[in-house]
C-alpha cells in the first residue's frame, strides 16, 4: 500500500470473558454476526458501536447474546442486550459462573463535513412558533446541552 492510503477498518469487538469458578479470563475478537464457544458458554456479537468522535459523551456498546449449558446438557439464554464498557452495571450478565463485558469496538464514522450541524443548548421545548407575551420559557438560561440516551439510538 502506498503512503496515505487508508486501510479499511472492519467492524468488530474485543470482549472479555471471565469464568468465576476458576478465575480464568480471556479476550475474544468477534465481528458482528459471529459467535464463539468457550467451555460451557456461547457468546454472540450482534452489533458493536461507539459514539462518533464529535459527540461529547463517549460510549462503547456491544449487543451481545450469551447462552450457558446446563448440567443436563441443554442450553439457556442468560443474556441478550447491550453492554457498555463505560457503564458495566447498566446491563449486567447475571450468571453465577460467567461474566462478559466489552473491552473495545472498531467501527467507522463519517467525517465531519461542511454540512455537519452541531447542536448546542437545550432542544427540549424548542419551537419556531412565537410565544405569547406572558409565556415563560421552560429552559434554564445556563442549562447544559441535551444529550441523547443510549435507548434513543437507531443502532441495530
Amino acid at each position: 500500500m502506498s503512503p496515505g492510503t487508508k486501510v479499511p477498518i472492519k467492524p468488530g469487538a474485543i470482549l472479555g470473558i471471565l469464568n468465576k469458578r476458576n478465575g480464568q479470563s480471556r479476550e475474544i475478537a468477534l465481528k458482528p454476526g459471529q459467535s464463539v464457544r468457550v467451555g460451557d458458554v456461547i457468546v454472540r456479537l450482534r452489533a458493536c458501536e461507539t459514539t462518533a468522535p464529535w459527540e461529547d459523551q463517549k460510549l462503547t456498546g456491544a449487543f451481545v447474546q450469551t447462552d450457558v449449558r446446563n448440567r443436563d446438557g441443554t442450553w439457556r439464554r442468560v443474556f441478550s442486550g447491550w453492554l457498555y464498557k463505560e457503564s458495566p452495571s447498566l446491563n449486567a450478565i447475571e450468571d453465577p459462573v460467567y461474566d462478559v463485558w466489552p473491552k473495545s469496538c472498531t467501527m467507522v464514522h463519517p467525517d465531519i463535513g461542511p454540512d455537519t450541524i452541531r447542536l448546542s443548548g437545550s432542544v427540549a421545548g424548542a419551537s419556531s412558533a412565537k410565544k405569547s407575551a406572558g409565556a415563560q420559557s421552560g429552559a434554564e438560561p445556563n442549562a447544559p446541552p441535551a444529550t441523547p440516551s443510549a435507548e434513543s439510538s437507531n443502532a441495530t
